[in-house]
């Protein structure tokens, strides 16, 4: 009998379905990273940048919906991939100014990104498995979680937190004076799980349709329109009633914005930067008269507490050393306070004199703002939130080869400030978070906790030559206001110089990657009228409480599963 037998047509048949489930998984596989790449370039649009130069927010309601569905319709070997893809890709067109920075951080933050990335797709993987019903719900509150302790160790940056998106819906974001921020990222994520695990059933032909699936699931909706509801209104009430706020008093700053480039440095450039922030200082004091001058971060370089208190003239007398007098005897003749980035040099082995046998300084530096009156400093801040990398680098021991890499790549090291300092300036108490600390809520938060009754940021972006990165500094700089209640006055080297009122509302910015002065009128909210914000007194409580509960969730769940297996194989 001729023709194939029947365990050999079986068998056949089998190499053909795995024949085809291989060319359709390699399809399902394409598509997937397709839709992810999409989202991440859609996601980015949210945020100032080359496409939008301020960003189209609203999209950030939207652009992940499509991400949930793929993490719900891959599997546990993928998806911890995908997770990396995604957000690799989407620091890619977000941050894409930090090639600006240096070649190794295009990179090197992607990556750093994608790994957080990689961890928070198996747990959102897990919240949808172990959770049938509401997982999406929880897939929400892990992505809170995962947005706090992304920025919460050592490598962390705010960067590309959703709720940044929007910085511009004034309404929307008042609620960060209770939760701070994390309240707006859970508002702006709950609705895109549930959608997204719509899309992707729907995508298989097992979904009901959209109305039928809006009625069963008819409580969640209800919540959430609940939510917004509520967060718009009180956004509404608050916004119109610090509008309208009377300030208990006015602090009249003259910020003076010399667009020096960062990349820059010696005895000339000092020189040269300091001509030209002394005549745009007196160009203003000609024709206002302020309470104050600010300067950016760094905008005088030569140490002022090193070169006052170790340099003595003579043989070691450097020109950095009569450029400090020169600063000195400028500073004395305002007549009114400077406060101005300056680094504070101070002894790295105090048993040992200033100056090495060989000629060298026995000197190490913070990075600090210095509030400078009467002829001498008044006070100081010591900046306590270093970048990454750039700035910090605590594992030389565990990772030599890399603190090698930075060394050879000419970062500056800064030793790390402790305390959260409040200066007082005829009767305006102020503190200076430094460039980036002003992105992390937690620290704008502990100054007016502290005492400050306004916040001034001294930034330098000048390195990324790039708008939207000195906008997207800005944007995130604006929530502080918001969770503090006290108006931000930023003082940078390139922009974005500004005021910003305790609505978050950003007040004539001064032209990025110009030179100029600007006198801003800055309303001081005192703590004697003004008690401190629910934010202020309960610091991250929200994103404490979102990351506990991820925690419970995902145990939950696992012990769950585990015991529905342990169930299935006894049955």
């Amino acid at each position: 009998m001729s023709g194939t037998s029947l365990p050999d047509r079986k068998r056949n048949k089998d190499l053909e379905a795995q024949l085809y489930t291989s060319r359709r998984s390699l399809r399902t596989v394409g598509s997937e990273v397709l839709a992810l790449l999409a989202s991440a370039f859609v996601y980015a649009i949210a945020f100032p940048g080359f496409i939008a130069p301020s960003g189209l927010g609203f999209i950030a309601l939207l652009a992940l919906i499509p991400v949930f569905a793929v993490i719900r319709n891959t599997t546990w070997r993928l998806v911890w991939i995908y997770g990396f893809v995604f957000q690799f890709t989407f620091f890619l067109f977000f941050a894409y100014w930090l090639k600006g920075f240096h070649a190794l951080a295009i990179i090197l933050i992607p990556v750093i990104k994608g790994v957080e990335m990689m961890i928070c797709f198996v747990a959102l993987k897990a919240a949808d498995r172990f959770f049938r019903r509401f997982g999406f719900f929880f897939q929400a509150i892990i992505w809170v979680a995962y947005s706090y302790l992304s920025e919460s160790w050592f490598a962390g940056l705010p960067y590309g937190n959703m709720a940044y998106a929007f910085y511009d819906y004034t309404i929307f974001v008042q609620i960060a004076d209770i939760t701070g921020i994390w309240g707006i990222v859970f508002l702006a994520i709950l609705p895109q799980p549930f959608l997204g695990r719509y899309l992707c059933d729907a995508l298989h032909g097992n979904a009901d349709r959209f109305p039928v699936y809006i009625r069963k699931n008819i409580a969640f909706v209800v919540l959430y329109a609940i939510l917004m509801l509520s967060a718009l209104v009180y956004g509404g009430v608050r916004t119109v009633e610090w509008r309208n706020a009377e300030p208990d008093s006015v602090w009249d700053i003259v910020a003076v914005q010399h667009n020096h480039d960062s990349w820059k440095g010696g005895y000339t450039t000092y020189l040269h930067n300091f001509n030209n922030l002394r005549r745009l200082t007196l160009e203003a004091m000609a024709q206002t008269d302020p309470d104050a001058v600010i300067w950016s971060e760094t905008a005088f370089v030569p140490s002022v507490a090193w070169h006052t208190g170790y340099t003595e003239k003579g043989s070691l007398y450097s020109d950095t050393a009569r450029l400090v007098d020169d600063f000195v005897s400028f500073g004395t003749s305002l007549g009114i306070p400077l406060v101005t980035g300056n680094p504070e040099g101070v002894l790295e082995d105090p048993s040992l004199p200033a100056y090495n046998d060989d000629g060298t300084w026995n000197r190490i530096d913070y990075n600090t703002v210095i509030l400078f009156d009467d002829g001498e400093i008044k006070g100081t801040y010591r900046k306590q939130h270093l970048v990454p990398f750039t700035e910090h680098f605590p594992y030389e021991e565990e990772l030599p080869w890399l603190y090698s890499l930075l060394l050879a790549n000419d970062y500056q090291w800064w030793l790390q400030g402790s305390k959260p300092v409040v200066f007082e300036s005829d009767g305006v108490r102020f503190s200076t978070p430094i460039c980036f600390e002003d992105t992390f809520g937690y620290l704008s938060a502990e100054f007016v906790a502290n005492g400050a009754d306004v916040i001034v940021n001294m930034s330098n972006d000048n390195w990324s030559k790039r708008v939207s990165a000195e906008l997207q500094h800005a944007a995130m700089a604006s929530l502080r206001s918001v969770e503090t209640r006290k108006a931000t006055i930023r003082g940078t080297n390139s922009g974005i110089t500004c005021l910003i009122t305790p609505d978050g509302t950003i007040h004539e910015p001064m032209e990025p990657f110009a030179m100029g002065w600007h006198l801003y009128h800055v309303p001081i909210y005192s703590h004697a009228s003004h008690a401190d914000t629910f934010y202020v007194s309960h610091i991250d409580l929200f994103a404490h409480i979102a990351v506990y509960a991820s925690y419970i969730i995902l145990a939950c769940g696992a012990v769950m599963r585990i015991a529905g297996i342990i169930r299935r194989r006894r049955g």
